[in-house]
């Protein structure tokens, strides 16, 4: 701003207005770094434009994006969802040049950005647009307890039909922890170093959102393992001070879609464990462990991480709280309705990463519980038609990324039941061809994008 001298009196109040207009010139101008639009504004001024985006299909979290080499703000889930994203802030009169730095995670995605190069000029940029896909199911793997291996399929990614990866079943030897995949072909081919040593009788492992770190449950120990991944190999190192105690026998383990938090339901005491990671390593937070249900076998969150659902497996029910992530200034609380009941000896849950359906496999009835989940408040509500039959002694369930299908494994018939979900409804249809044909005891199941 240009101060032109003039000799000349003024009056105490001509002063005091003079002053009163130059700061309103100069703080339209400065903004504390906003968006600037009003006089005084005008070609080569100093401040920052917003970079909004219209930004549709989101359904992981932890995507990233970048303005040149500038990391922006991470966008996690459903609700990042709409137009005027705020992305970021970038100077007057620069370029930009807005790209994907990481794509989302659970479940995989790939997104794209349009509109995302140019020049900033004096105004906030609203061009911008990201566009997410979730990427189709490729491979289901069935761990296959009583013959020490692992089942491997290719899934047709419009029927669900399951057909088995050349060379399937693959050995994994009688406790296998860690494999490799081959995303060319889906085989499976062993780590260096595998097995891994865990605690006794290691009973779930999980994998962090970011494939960094891998934690094992201990039944026999009460505790939770913490290994780190080897990127180019695939190979685990323990992690220093990477073992924490749980509650009693803990059966389950799950982390937050934010690779922020790692919970455990712990069946010999009916509870479950919150711990907190940094670096990997686990925290337990206060309070810590939990209520949970009788004999809980199974836990599962919501892809907002805000609801817990932990199955009851001598209760024949399905616990629902809460107030996550666990702090000490947010009271855990049963969801209204929990506990839910369910078929007898539920196992396993699964919830739909579009978070709008969750199914529970009931090992004791042979059947699946189906429940819409209402994303605002966690109600679970039973679907029409629930529980849907299953083969004998269904024990694990996994839904695809795209939510399209439901699989089960049946330990009691050797096989894997699939069903196309219905999108409004959410009930179960069986996909023609199934229950597919697995090895001896199948008792875990996973998706691979």
């Amino acid at each position: 701003m240009n101060i032109v001298k003039r000799h000349k009196i003024l009056t105490h109040s001509a002063v005091r207005l003079g002053a009163v207009l130059a700061t309103l010139l100069i703080a339209g101008c400065n903004n504390n770094g906003s968006s600037c639009t009003g006089t005084g504004c005008g070609g080569g001024g100093t401040g920052t434009a917003k970079l909004e985006a219209s930004v549709s299909g989101l359904v992981g979290s932890r995507l990233v994006l970048q303005n040149n080499s500038t990391r922006l703000n991470q966008l996690n889930g459903q609700a990042s969802n709409g137009s005027n994203v705020l992305l970021g802030t970038a100077k007057f009169n620069s370029s930009y040049d807005i790209t994907v730095l990481t794509q989302p995670t659970s479940p995989s995605q790939t997104c794209v950005v349009t509109g995302g190069t140019g020049t900033v000029g004096n105004s906030d940029v609203t061009s911008i647009a990201v566009t997410c896909v979730t990427n189709p199911p490729r491979f289901l793997y069935v761990a296959n307890r009583g013959s020490g291996n692992v089942s491997a399929y290719t899934i047709d990614a419009t029927s669900g039909a399951l057909a088995p990866v050349s060379g399937s079943p693959f050995a994994a030897g009688s406790t296998p922890v860690a494999i490799a995949v081959d995303r060319s072909s889906g085989a499976l081919t062993a780590v260096g170093g595998s097995p891994f040593a865990t605690g006794p009788l290691p009973t779930s492992v999980a994998v962090d959102p970011s494939s960094s770190f891998v934690y094992v449950t201990s039944r026999s120990a009460g505790t939770v393992w913490g290994y780190a991944i080897t990127a180019a190999s695939g190979a685990l190192t323990p992690l220093s001070g990477g073992v924490i105690a749980t509650g009693r026998s803990p059966s389950s383990v799950t982390v937050d879609p934010l690779g922020e938090f790692v919970y455990a339901a712990n069946q010999s005491d009916g509870t479950f464990s919150a711990f907190s990671i940094n670096t990997g390593i686990l925290t337990a937070e206060v309070g810590s462990p939990f209520p949970a249900g009788s004999s809980p076998s199974a836990v599962a969150l919501d892809p907002t991480g805000q609801f817990i659902y932990i199955a009851n497996s001598t209760a024949n029910t399905l616990t629902g709280i809460s107030g996550l992530p666990v702090s000490a200034n947010v009271m855990q609380t049963p969801i209204s309705g929990s506990p839910y009941p369910t078929g007898q000896t539920p196992t396993s849950i699964a919830v739909s990463a579009a978070g709008n359906f969750v199914y529970v496999v009931n090992q004791g009835a042979n059947n699946i519980s189906g429940y819409q989940l209402s994303g605002a408040t966690g109600v679970l509500t039973a679907l029409a038609g629930s529980p849907f039959a299953s083969s004998a002694q269904p024990s694990s369930v996994a839904i695809d990324p795209t939510g399209n299908f439901v699989f089960v494994a049946n330990s009691g018939s050797n096989t894997v039941s699939a069903y196309a979900v219905t999108p409004a409804s959410g009930a179960l249809v069986p996909i023609s061809g199934s229950p597919f044909a697995a090895a001896l005891l199948p008792s875990a199941i996973a998706v691979s994008d």
